[in-house]
């Protein structure tokens, strides 16, 4: 488990998903919460909702690097 978090803290991983987690992110606020952006009707919980979006991309990409460099050793 602490080879685990500690590569899934490593400067590399962070630095990559956090890239993957903005475009993802936000392609996909603004294919889910466009028409609301566009009107300026957002409440509390659809900006959680927005936050929330930006997670699952960066948690995926992860994921998928700390998979592949358990992998590779």
């Amino acid at each position: 488990m602490s080879k685990w978090l500690s590569l899934a803290l490593d400067r590399e991983t962070v630095r990559r998903s956090t890239k993957v987690g903005l475009i993802v992110g936000t392609v996909l606020v603004c294919i889910n919460h466009g028409d609301a952006l566009l009107a300026g009707n957002i409440d509390m919980n659809r900006a959680a909702k927005m936050i929330l979006t930006y997670f699952v991309p960066y948690l995926v990409s992860t994921y998928a690097s700390l998979s592949a460099k358990l992998e590779s050793e």
